[in-house]
């Protein structure tokens, strides 16, 4: 993987550049668009220190967190890549964002820095490229919730406001995220490259992917099949995690689907409150096609388009390419259940295996959809001592399966209070909850930042037990239905 770095040695970046060794089909040399009024709005200090960057400087750095200027050594680019978006094929590519390249963190680790909102590309399609302040403050706080609960994901460096006012239903500020992640390698950038019928684009882009994320593949002889099998993997483990913790992506198109295993985009995302497989709250999912219970799926269907596109690499004849693809991707339930199956034990303080855990663990969940129970605080509280004696727990059939699990306890070898540390440190106290999102967000966007902050102080250490009701209870009932947008 050829580079050329280039030190900032005032802020402490360290950049490198090999996604523009790739063919020039996969980028367009783009710089942000310039901003009247840059403002940091917020700056995630020990993100910036685990990345060797000084705080202290980039408190000071508005300009290049919204885009006005850009970094020294930065080489800016805007990405290329199509998309099944909402089972439609189209070309896609960064409509409202640029990558000023990748950087290298003092323990080696590579991080693409990208600003989202920062004006209009190559790609934008007829957009303005520009972001709002509310819909970036929460990718903010829901991918650091998702770090702080042990979730794959990108994460957000800064946020910083424009000057500006953009005009969407409503006369909004501008705002500028910026993004840091593993990388904006996407299932959507192969079927790109696939689309193009390009062959050598394609074998680069490949070679490129098991370079920067499967290196251990690097030589051997199969290595696009085991980079197929490697991100099912990672994507089985991912959506594993995302059921465990309640957390509904909402738009799982194959351009939000990273190789890299990280959640990205945090769009019409949110948690749920009262468990629902068929809970939706995205806007624009009208058939429910990324529902909770349905993110499995989604997420083998767009495994399968990146099969599609690998197809040329995995064999020359095509017949034996797409059997290898098919017998690849039929282990994929398999693999999901595994991790689901893992995640779940330890929810319930299970150390081992047994047949019946799988009918354990579903009957409990029939039972929480049958009485609209809230799923993170029915996990949290089962694992406490007076959890049968809370007014939801006296009932027939919970107070069955209570006895069933409890005699499933006995048969393990680690105590009782091993198994409720178990629970606890894989049962979230807290999770990002809308209403309090939703209330965090209204009052940044009005100027006041310390709700926001209390919010983000409460979610970074999700597993401590807390007492502070108002951020573990569900929303109000009997309120409006809770609906999210994409923000574009």
């Amino acid at each position: 993987m050829p580079s050329k770095l280039q030190k900032d040695d005032h802020a402490g970046w360290n950049w490198d550049h090999t996604y523009v060794r790739l063919p020039a089909l996969f980028f367009s040399k783009t710089r942000p668009v310039p901003v009247s009024g840059p403002m940091l709005v917020v700056l995630n200090r020990p993100l910036a220190l685990s990345l060797g960057l000084d705080p202290d400087v980039l408190e000071n750095s508005a300009d290049i967190f919204a885009g006005k200027e850009i970094p020294p050594g930065s080489e800016p680019i805007a990405q290329a890549y199509a998309g099944h978006q909402f089972g439609g094929f189209t070309n896609l590519g960064d409509g409202r964002a640029v990558l000023l390249g990748e950087h290298l963190a003092p323990d080696g680790r590579r991080f693409d820095i990208q600003l989202k909102g920062s004006g209009r590309t190559s790609y934008s399609r007829g957009g303005d490229g520009r972001a709002t302040l509310g819909p970036m403050l929460r990718e903010y706080i829901i991918s650091e919730a998702m770090h702080a609960l042990g979730i794959p994901t990108t994460r957000s460096l800064a946020v910083a406001t424009t000057g500006e006012e953009i005009i969407r239903q409503e006369i909004l500020p501008g705002a500028v995220l910026t993004r840091i992640a593993a990388s904006h390698i996407r299932v959507g950038t192969f079927q790109y490259a696939r689309a193009l019928e390009d062959p050598d684009a394609l074998r680069a882009l490949a070679d490129y992917t098991i370079q920067r994320h499967f290196p251990d593949l690097m030589d051997l002889k199969t290595r696009y099949a085991d980079l197929f099998e490697s991100v099912m993997e990672r994507q089985a483990a991912l959506i594993a995690k995302w059921h465990h913790v309640g957390f509904i992506h909402g738009v799982m198109n194959t351009d939000n689907m990273a190789l890299s295993g990280e959640t990205i985009d945090y769009g019409p995302c949110a948690f749920m409150d009262r468990y629902d497989p068929n809970t939706v709250f995205s806007s624009i999912d009208r058939q429910g096609r990324y529902a909770y219970g349905n993110q499995p799926q989604i997420a083998r269907w767009n495994l399968a388009r990146l099969a599609e596109a690998l197809l040329p690499l995995l064999h020359d004849n095509q017949k034996i390419a797409v059997d290898l693809a098919n017998e690849a991707l039929g282990s994929f339930e398999a693999r999901f259940q595994g991790y689901w199956l893992l995640g779940m034990r330890f929810k319930l303080g299970l150390f081992t295996a047994e047949n019946e855990d799988a009918a354990l663990i579903q009957d409990l969940l029939d039972w929480m959809n049958a009485n609209h129970l809230d799923f993170t605080n029915t996990f949290r509280t089962i694992g406490e001592e007076t959890a049968i004696s809370e007014p939801a727990f006296i009932d027939s059939s919970f107070l069955a399966w209570h006895d069933k699990w409890t005699a499933r306890l006995t048969r393990q070898s680690q105590s009782p209070a091993e198994a409720a540390e178990k629970m606890r440190s894989h049962n979230p106290a807290v999770i990002p909850r809308n209403h309090k999102v939703e209330e965090a967000l209204a009052a940044a966007v009005a100027g006041d930042l310390s709700v926001m902050h209390r919010l983000l102080e409460v979610l970074a250490d999700p597993y401590r037990k807390s007492s502070l009701t108002e951020f573990t209870s569900p929303s109000p009932a009997g309120g409006p239905l809770y609906q999210t947008f994409c923000g574009t």
